[in-house]
């Protein structure tokens, strides 16, 4: 049956058409993934999102990247999983109740940790799922089925697990070592916790005098308040300054505490005076050196920042305070040399806002070196997993090779308990660095291991520190598939495809899934790793919330569609892992870049409204697919499957944004510019009917072709059009998404005719460009002479001279002659094109205006001229401004010959 009157609205609108198919896809499961399915399986875990987040850039670029190769794979029949789910964030978490509970005048210690926990798990109800609302608008082919939280059941008992599994095989242990500290959240953080900043500081100088009075020596350090912690002075062994001081001892000032100087090669002889302070507990290099020359180790400061008692009279002191305090004092002594102004690097804490410090603390590790060896050997064996970009490989590598014990013990509430009881009864009821412990999986078999030890009457409690929050993330592309459980899911989706995220964080949690993976699972998580790079904004740097240059995507998503943004963020990527920038106006909150992509969407939408109109009402499954015969059928289904071949092969390889930019350029040129406009003729009603026929054929084979090619970069307006182009019922649930993706029909990629048709394309443009210059109105017919010595370009010229006539508005097309006065001319490549003027334009007015845009030019030209004769300019401007002076003369000198060309042949 035909319809009469199936056709697109008018005009595209973006957004009540995404939230109508976002609705339509989550409503009717297309995406709930089937184990029982069969087939090549692909599968991708989604980089969990912080619980606490709000949609940014990076995120939106991310999930684009992700959901187009997802959408391609299902598309090619693979039995496709896209996993989604959020991370507790422990810190930020707490952070924000501990806020609030400040506003209330409370703090948590005065709810106690199980009310806390359920505030936690409240706030988590109401507020914790914005962000997954917010990839809701991205059009996630995501199986919201799955959707899993790194502190639900399932993950918590597989971080119970791996945690007890981890203990039993002595991976896991508890000791006292330098973590990094953040005071103002009082807890240890992760590396990936601490931001490095660039800071204004001071080098202080210092006098430690011999302790056989024969001198002194001088040290410098940007952290003078541990100094009260000292227990050695270092040199290099080589440094010949220091040779004769290796054995002896200094008195440290302030503390009279004898300490000795020691010979290390890891201090550097350039920096300062070659002698470095050493202080094991507050600096993990000097750290490193104690354990090396058996120093003691002397903790100063409180978990809050302040000094203890080991700092003698600085004791409660604030540690920039006693900063100052210990200066003055060093200085009255006279021991103070210099101070000197020193820009360095100073790590602070990403969530406490303040600088870390290293302190000796009692903590959980993981010992890391056998999980590291075990995800090398996977890598120098089996190239597992495969990077790409390939050179993220070597990064990847350096950092397994370099790891140390991992510390997972964290001071919050909110997060994955320690499953770890003391018999605090054996130390006077409180937990100590020597309070026997068990690890158990539960509170019942740790009672009943501690009672076997200490009797029936044993007091028992659980660590109240909470996992680092990488621990879970660590488990997450198992874990979420059901382990420790054998699942179908597991058996199916396990190991993941690909893994998709950006380079900050290969160290972070790319090594440690593939440590974790390759330990309990015996295989790498994911086979590959696509890493892509940052979205840079309008000036080309990182974006910073703090700074201020964020770029909201809702705020462009709201502007001009889900699919304008995605396709923007992929067509921008040129080469895998490459930094896109993002044109962007604060003013105005508009990005002309996205713009650009809005507008390609509307001439998609346009070319469909065009097609539809002239099939009769015929769906593409109705006309069938064409039998071309004429040359334009021939070429458009010959560049078709060379654009198809090419996006296949592009998304193999993860070339996205290649593809993309494939697809855009066929789309809006060779379809919309060229094909379309060719055949518009043979659309007639009075058309020939065999002709007209395959034109329709074309039109919608080519057109339904291009929507399940796009699809998986603009999954919404590609949906709107195909619905509506195959007349899909109402209650239909079939879905362009579900579809088989294009594939190539080698056979009719014809190389040649498509070599000639760009010929025949570059005729018409000059003619266009022509008439444009010369001012000949639209509506006047030409006659036009092409000279080419090639018997073979004549022979396209004749092939094809109806569509020149046609789309150049020429009447009478001339492949030889001589050359006339009054004629424009220009060249494509060994062809001349000449446009006599003689009666279809004003010679006198072309002569006038030629004249004065020569002026013009000249005038341009002089200045140019000047400043680069000018040896001033040329060796004291920036070599991009004279650059760019020599690229303006240039152009402006080869504009002028060409407008003196121009009236020559009007003389």
């Amino acid at each position: 049956m035909i319809a009469s009157n199936i056709n697109l609205p008018s005009l595209y609108e973006p957004f009540s058409t995404e939230a109508k198919w976002q609705k339509f896809w989550e409503e009717n499961q297309l995406y709930k993934a089937d184990p029982n399915k069969g087939g090549e399986s692909y599968c991708i875990v989604i980089p969990p999102p912080n619980v606490t987040g709000s949609l940014h850039m990076g995120h939106a670029f991310e999930m684009s990247l992700i959901d187009t190769l997802v959408r391609y794979h299902r598309m090619k029949g693979r039995n496709t999983l896209w996993l989604p789910g959020t991370d507790h964030a422990s810190i930020a978490v707490q952070t924000i109740l501990e806020k609030q509970l400040k506003k209330e005048g409370k703090t948590r210690y005065d709810l106690g940790r199980e009310k806390f926990l359920e505030r936690a798990w409240q706030w988590k109800a109401e507020s914790g799922g914005a962000i997954v609302h917010q990839l809701r608008r991205l059009g996630v082919s995501v199986d919201w089925w799955r959707e899993r939280f790194t502190m639900d059941e399932g993950l918590s008992k597989a971080v119970l697990e791996a945690f007890v599994r981890l203990y039993e095989e002595e991976l896991i242990y508890r000791g006292e070592y330098l973590v990094n500290w953040c005071p103002a959240s009082q807890s240890a953080v992760s590396d990936v916790e601490v931001e490095n900043q660039e800071v204004n500081g001071n080098l202080w100088h210092f006098r430690y005098p011999l302790t056989d009075g024969s001198g002194d020596v001088e040290v410098a350090t940007t952290r003078p308040e541990t100094m009260l912690g000292d227990t050695g002075v270092a040199v290099n062994p080589n440094d010949d300054r220091y040779k004769h001081l290796i054995g002896k001892t200094v008195t440290l000032p302030i503390m009279n505490r004898e300490i000795p100087i020691i010979a290390d090669e890891f201090v550097d002889p350039s920096f300062g005076t070659g002698c470095v302070k050493v202080t094991p507990a507050h600096d993990l290099n000097d750290f490193e050196m104690g354990k090396r020359h058996n120093l003691p180790l002397i903790n100063i400061m409180n978990k809050d920042g302040t000094l203890n008692e080991n700092a003698g009279s600085f004791q409660g002191q604030d540690r920039f305070v006693a900063r100052n305090n210990v200066v003055y004092r060093l200085e009255t002594d006279g021991f103070l040399v210099k101070v000197e102004d020193y820009k360095h690097t100073v790590p602070y804490s990403d969530r406490g806002k303040v600088p870390i410090e290293p302190l000796l603390s009692t903590q959980w590790f993981v010992k890391i070196r056998p999980l590291a060896d075990n995800a090398l050997e996977f890598l120098d064996q089996k190239n597992s997993p495969e990077f790409v970009p390939q050179r993220w490989t070597k990064v990847y590598r350096d950092w397994l090779v370099k790891l140390k014990d991992w510390c997972i013990s964290r001071q919050l509430w909110w997060g994955h308990q320690i499953p770890a009881w003391y018999a605090v009864s054996e130390t006077g009821g409180e937990i100590s660095d020597n309070t026997p412990f068990v690890v158990a999986k539960s509170e019942a078999e740790a009672q009943e291991k501690l009672v076997a030890q200490f009797g029936d009457n044993v007091k028992i409690e659980q660590d109240p520190d909470v996992l680092d929050t990488w621990f879970s993330a660590g488990l997450w592309p198992f874990s979420t598939l059901g382990w420790p459980e054998q699942t179908q899911d597991l058996a199916t989706y396990y190991p993941t495809t690909t893994l998709v995220t950006g380079f900050d964080i290969i160290f972070f949690w790319v090594a440690r899934m593939t440590m974790m993976g390759g330990h309990f699972t015996g295989q790498m998580p994911f086979k590959d790793v696509y890493i892509h790079g940052l979205v840079l904004d309008e000036n080309g740097k990182k974006q910073s919330k703090s700074a201020g240059t964020g770029i909201d995507p809702l705020l462009l998503i709201d502007k001009y569609g889900t699919d304008a943004l995605r396709y923007t963020l992929i067509k921008e990527v040129a080469g895998a892992g490459q930094n896109i920038r993002l044109e962007y106006n604060r003013k105005t909150d508009e990005s002309s870049s996205v713009e650009a992509s809005r507008n390609f969407a509307n001439k998609l939408w346009n070319a469909a409204r065009f097609v539809m109109m002239n099939l009769d009402g015929q769906t593409p499954q109705q006309l069938g697919k064409p039998s071309a015969s004429e040359l334009s059928d021939c070429w458009i289904i010959s560049r078709y499957y060379q654009v198809v071949k090419q996006t296949n092969n592009y998304i193999d390889n993860y070339g996205l944004g290649e593809a993309a930019k494939g697809l855009y350029d066929f789309i809006w040129g060779d379809f919309c510019d060229w094909y379309i406009e060719l055949v518009k003729s043979r659309l007639q009603k009075d058309s020939e009917p065999t002709s007209r026929r395959t034109v329709q054929q074309t039109l919608a084979y080519v057109l339904e072709g291009i929507l399940k090619l796009l699809h998986p970069f603009m999954p919404h307006i590609t949906e709107e059009i195909w619905q509506t182009f195959t007349q899909q019922s109402e209650d239909s649930k079939q879905s362009l998404s579900l579809q088989s993706y294009p594939e190539a029909e080698i056979n009719l990629i014809d190389p040649t005719l498509e070599e000639q048709f760009e010929l025949l394309f570059g005729i018409i443009r000059t003619i266009r460009n022509l008439r444009a210059e010369a001012d000949v109105k639209p509506g006047i017919k030409v006659t036009v002479n092409l000279q080419t010595e090639s018997e073979n370009e004549r022979q396209i010229f004749t092939t094809g001279q109806s569509y020149i006539k046609d789309l150049a508005k020429v009447e009478n097309l001339v492949f030889a002659g001589e050359q006339n006065k009054e004629t424009f001319a220009d060249v494509v490549g060994t062809v001349q094109v000449l446009l006599p003027l003689a009666g279809v334009a004003d010679i006198s007015v072309l002569r006038a205006k030629i004249e004065k845009r020569l002026s013009k030019v000249e005038g341009e030209i002089k200045p140019l001229s000047n400043r680069l004769n000018n040896p001033n300019f040329v060796e004291q401007a920036r070599p991009d401004v004279v650059e760019g002076a020599r690229n303006a003369l240039a152009e402006a000198e080869k504009q002028a010959e060409i407008l003196r060309d121009r009236l020559r042949r009007l003389a």
